[in-house]
């Protein structure tokens, strides 16, 4: 997420005692930080692009051993677009991360103090919704590409600067004061924000980007519906919460249009296009409910029975 107030400079003898992945996703959140923000050109480019091949190529590791881990849930996937979209959709019930008593919790139970730490951690990892359909959309057939568009043009508010989505989140994080870093995150939520933007940069990964962003679409109104609950019990008010309330409606419109006019015009006219969007989508979940376990096991709440 860009112009949040969170803080993302890394102090060099930080990473000294951290874990690999730790360190590693430390290193990628810097790097998408600074490779997609725009910049000046500097005498030293060619250097600077043969420093980033490194890390280019960690990023291509890791993305690559998510993918292998998502194939055991591709065993049975059909291919066709009229079974596919069935399948697709039952993500929705049936994978990882999906119905995790975290978020039940978060409405019912969580102190201010405690909705606060998950909200920093969700909030370093947010990579940008509108970012990257804009980044995704990039040469796609034309239905996927218009449906796209009109998604990205409610994420910028259809041209209202107030009903700009990013910037109601920035509300949030500026009221709660949530001030975090890079160090102060866990790894689980760096990883998920780098998965994101690798799969949307890299055009190799371009339909596995699209799965991911129809399943955020897809997921999100259950989880961010109880998270605007626990702020509501918790007596904050409705312009802090407001993205929160927003999004637990609007994304079922939104999901619906994506399945059709993007993920099912796509399997259609092209079946081989449907292993990269479930590998895409299914990649988003399980990394997000690898960040559900880390919060659950923060939280001292004891792991889901399914």
């Amino acid at each position: 997420m860009s112009n949040t107030g969170l803080s993302t400079n890394i102090a060099p003898d930080t990473t000294l005692n951290l874990s690999p992945k730790k360190r590693l996703h430390m290193q990628l959140s810097q790097f998408n930080q600074q490779r997609l923000a725009p910049a000046f050109i500097e005498q030293d480019w060619a250097l600077k692009l043969h420093q980033e091949t490194a890390l280019l190529l960690k990023e291509g590791a890791f993305v690559e051993s998510e993918r292998q881990h998502v194939q055991q849930y591709l065993a049975h996937m059909p291919h066709d677009a009229e079974s596919f979209m069935p399948w697709f959709e039952r993500l929705r019930e049936e994978a990882p991360g999906q119905g995790d008593h975290l978020f039940p919790w978060l409405a019912n139970n969580a102190t201010m103090k405690q909705i606060r730490w998950f909200l920093q951690q969700e909030a370093a990892g947010e990579a940008g919704f509108d970012d990257l359909v804009a980044l995704s959309q990039i040469k796609l057939p034309t239905q996927a590409k218009l449906e796209m568009a009109r998604n990205y043009w409610d994420e910028m508010g259809r041209g209202h600067q107030t009903s700009m989505h990013g910037l109601m989140l920035e509300k949030t994080v500026s009221n709660l004061h949530l001030t975090h870093s890079i160090e102060e995150t866990v790894w689980e939520s760096l990883a998920l924000a780098n998965l994101m933007v690798a799969m949307a940069v890299n055009r190799r990964y371009a339909y596995q980007s699209i799965g991911a962003l129809g399943a955020v679409e897809m997921t999100s109104p259950t989880r961010v519906g109880y998270v605007n609950e626990g702020l509501k019990r918790l007596h904050v008010d409705f312009e802090t919460r407001k993205y929160f309330q927003l999004h637990a409606t609007l994304d079922v419109k939104h999901s619906d249009a994506w399945n059709k006019e993007v993920i099912f015009s796509l399997v259609k006219s092209n079946p081989e296009t449907a292993k990269p969007i479930a590998e895409g989508a299914l990649m988003r979940l399980c990394c997000g409910a690898r960040c559900y376990e880390k919060y659950r096991a923060h939280f001292g709440i004891q792991s889901n029975l399914h």
